[in-house]
């Protein structure tokens, strides 16, 4: 998909996909739309799978990925089907790291109230590029002083 030309000058970055058989006649991974953040990643299932209230499961996507050095893929969940059924990538955002060569597998979670069937090239997760910065860890004996403290879940009140 071409970006418009309001993209010129960003920096593009690119990631390798290598569809696996299952994966099939699938179509590949592209932005929905000119400004869409991420790609949309489809369920590589030969079968239909029912997702219980409660149950979670690896969903294949059927590809494997080659992330840059500096970026990683995130894995998010899909606005619609959080809002219309309650299903949402249960450890999101999931970590695609640059070293990571295998097979790319979305959980997800039916928080819902009824049973949610996924079928064959559903579009259940997307993937959002972001880079990543290096870090260092220092031990101290005291972190530096704050107003907030200590202070945290709940404690500026609801």
């Amino acid at each position: 998909m071409d970006r418009p030309s309001s993209y010129t000058g960003i920096l593009m970055a690119t990631i390798l996909i290598e569809p696996l058989p299952e994966y099939g006649d699938l179509p590949l991974p592209e932005p929905a739309t000119a400004h869409s953040a991420g790609v949309d990643l489809r369920a590589a299932i030969t079968t239909s799978y029912t997702l219980c209230p409660g149950d979670t499961a690896l969903i294949p996507t059927g590809l494997k990925v080659a992330v840059p050095e500096g970026y990683e893929w995130q894995i998010r969940p899909r606005s619609g089907l959080a809002l219309k059924h309650g299903v949402t990538v249960l450890n999101s955002p999931g970590t695609i790291d640059s070293d990571y060569r295998g097979p790319v597998g979305i959980i997800l979670i039916n928080h819902g109230k009824t049973s949610f069937v996924i079928n064959r090239g559903d579009r259940i997760a997307q993937a959002v590029l972001s880079a990543v910065e290096c870090v260092q860890l220092e031990v101290v004996r005291r972190l530096p002083e704050t107003a907030r403290g200590e202070g945290g879940f709940g404690h500026t009140g609801i």
